[in-house]
């Protein structure tokens, strides 16, 4: 932070540049990806049940219990924040999901549902995959076309996908999408078909990937840096970081601490990466 106090013998201090925010997106990605890194200062006592889910996402199976992420595992585990609060449901996360992905209307990776509040009125709620740490999805498949990456994102092998949709009746969120057509003509360099960046084929199942082919090079998923008000933040449990589409860049921990996050429907023991933020008389327990 730059010193602004005014010392003997100077004159007032002079105000801080102003910053556009296409700098601020761009250093919010450079804290994002833990390369000035983030202190939690005064927050250990509150972040205990974030820090088991950042031990839990990225240390292997065999470590032990007191193994630390950044001993033994990957070096980000993603997750998303959605703050419901600022959600006026205008789409412009499926939107630019189907631009970046070339799907057609009816495929949405994200989708904004209409949901019941308290008070008997609604609310906007997006939902991408909420990449559980424990998918029902994930071991179902009968030829093994569900992976699941050391830095925690639920991926499709579209080459090996046959198309049986048991993940689709496995998925309790709706999360998965049979592609009924043909891709769409591309409209742009041809894309090489991977789990990081999925070509829809016909006869396979499609879902949201986090944009995982952007998140190594420090760029926002499409759905994040397409919603205009700044309502979707991409987190990483390990940097305890997250940043939205406007560049606003907060502390995971104490963000979802302060703002009492939730998960939605947790009782179902899935695990789910995907933390939001209730408004007043808002409840993920309503239905759409």
């Amino acid at each position: 932070m730059q010193d602004r106090t005014t010392h003997p013998g100077e004159g007032p201090a002079s105000p801080p540049p102003a910053v556009t925010l296409k700098e601020r997106q761009a250093l919010s990605r450079r804290l994002l990806l833990g390369t000035l890194g983030v202190t939690a200062a005064g927050g250990a006592l509150t972040m205990v049940s974030y820090q088991q889910d950042a031990q839990a996402a990225t240390t292997p199976k065999a470590a032990t219990a007191t193994a630390t992420p950044a001993a033994t595992g990957a070096k980000h585990a993603w997750c998303m924040v959605i703050d419901l609060r600022l959600c006026d449901g205008c789409k412009g996360c499926t939107v630019a999901c189907q631009d970046r992905h070339q799907l057609r209307p009816e495929q949405t990776w994200i989708r904004v549902s209409e949901m019941k509040d308290a008070a008997g009125g609604t609310f906007n709620m997006p939902q991408p995959c909420m990449m559980c740490e424990d998918p029902p999805c994930m071991y179902i498949c009968p030829v093994g076309a569900n992976i699941r990456t050391d830095e925690g994102l639920n991926l499709v092998e579209t080459d090996t996908c046959i198309g049986s949709r048991a993940c689709m009746a496995a998925c309790p969120y709706e999360g998965r999408y049979f592609n009924w057509t043909d891709p769409l003509p591309q409209k742009r360099m041809p894309m090489a078909d991977s789990p990081q960046m999925p070509v829809p084929q016909k006869g396979t199942v499609g879902k949201c990937v986090f944009c995982a082919d952007r998140l190594p090079h420090g760029e926002l998923p499409a759905c994040v840096s397409g919603c205009p008000m700044g309502v979707l933040y991409i987190g990483d449990l390990v940097t305890d970081t997250a940043v939205n589409g406007q560049g606003t860049t907060v502390v995971l921990s104490d963000f979802l601490h302060d703002n009492d996050a939730v998960r939605y429907k947790e009782e179902l023991g899935t695990n789910p990466r995907v933390y939001y933020i209730l408004g007043h008389g808002q409840s993920l327990g309503g239905g759409a």
